[in-house]
């Protein structure tokens, strides 16, 4: 377990090693009951197979990894705080039950649980990703959260998409160097969480938005990033908005969309020079695959953004290893 500033908590929770040593019931025991809260028992006989990564903000957690047919449930003895959370579907897929009420979900999908006794079958081996945000940031925002619980929210959802989107943002620890960017990524996630369960885009919610919106352009850019046509019109297609939207964005965030695109393919050919594993390949090559159409304009640039041209970062990698 990894604590910094005990602000951030970050540890991996897998039944790995107590299958290798026979003894998943101290793994269901230890994992299961105490720090998850709830009870495990795999599913028609297969093997319990459970490996998740937790991440702990100041208010807000998640859990991402993959499971085995299993069914978990909590008991009443289990319960431990009122916060809520969201489990979503990333493949496979699952079917929660609290309250009396029953919400299948499939790839994509989610739905809201509380505090209460509740549980959660998954028929086939399954990606998940739960998120536990504070019921004391949601309530002034959502009069009904109760109302909401274990309610089917469709894969498609714009917002649920913003907002799994944005969560790849705890894999970044640049993202999470201090204790005020943690805080703004928990503020971000109960933003998008608050427009995700029908509550108003207010003024001060709508920075979550730009945020998440402003990382799902980024990726969708990254992506397509050795396509040497790539172009704006292309990016806001995909993404649902418009060019001006993505010009605004990407100014706020003080750079542009030739920038941003230029830095992107100048440091994918950087990786790609300086890997000793493609040194044998031509530089030619690795410009055309980083999605420069124009040798001499990537000779160019390298030159400018590094100081070198590509040969020399080629051959200064050489010397380091």
């Amino acid at each position: 377990m990894t604590v910094d500033d005990n602000e951030l908590i970050q540890f991996r929770v897998s039944s790995v090693p107590y299958a290798k040593s026979g003894e998943l019931d101290a793994f269901r025991e230890a994992y299961g009951r105490r720090i998850l809260r709830f009870d495990i028992e795999p599913l028609d006989e297969h093997p319990l197979q459970f490996d998740f990564v937790l991440r702990s903000l100041p208010n807000f957690a998640m859990a991402s990894g993959s499971r085995s047919p299993m069914r978990i449930w909590r008991t009443r003895e289990l319960v431990d705080n009122d916060d809520i959370l969201l489990v979503a579907v990333a493949r496979g897929a699952g079917e929660l039950g609290q309250h009396g009420r029953v919400a299948a979900l499939g790839d994509g999908g989610a739905a809201l649980m509380n505090g209460a006794p509740a549980s959660f079958v998954i028929p086939t081996s399954s990606q998940t990703i739960t998120y536990r945000f504070s019921r004391d940031l949601l309530r002034p925002h959502i009069r009904n959260l109760d109302d909401l619980v274990i309610r089917p929210i469709a894969g498609g959802n714009q917002v649920l998409r913003l907002l799994t989107g944005y969560s790849g943002v705890l894999n970044d620890q640049n993202a999470l160097a201090t204790a005020d960017l943690r805080r703004a990524i928990t503020a971000h996630m109960h933003d998008l969480a608050v427009l995700l369960l029908g509550g108003k885009a207010e003024p001060h919610l709508t920075s979550g938005l730009r945020a998440a919106r402003l990382k799902a352009l980024k990726d969708d850019i990254l992506q397509r990033i050795g396509q040497g046509t790539l172009s704006v019109d292309e990016i806001a297609r995909s993404q649902q908005i418009s060019e001006r939207y993505i010009r605004r964005l990407l100014a706020d965030d003080g750079t542009t969309f030739t920038d941003f695109v230029r830095e992107a393919r100048l440091a994918r050919a950087w990786r790609m020079l300086t890997d000793a594993s493609q040194h044998y390949r031509p530089i030619h090559a690795i410009a055309y695959e980083s999605g420069f159409a124009d040798l001499s304009y990537f000779n160019r640039a390298f030159r400018r953004r590094f100081d070198m041209t590509p040969s020399d970062a080629r051959a200064v990698a050489r010397r380091q290893n």
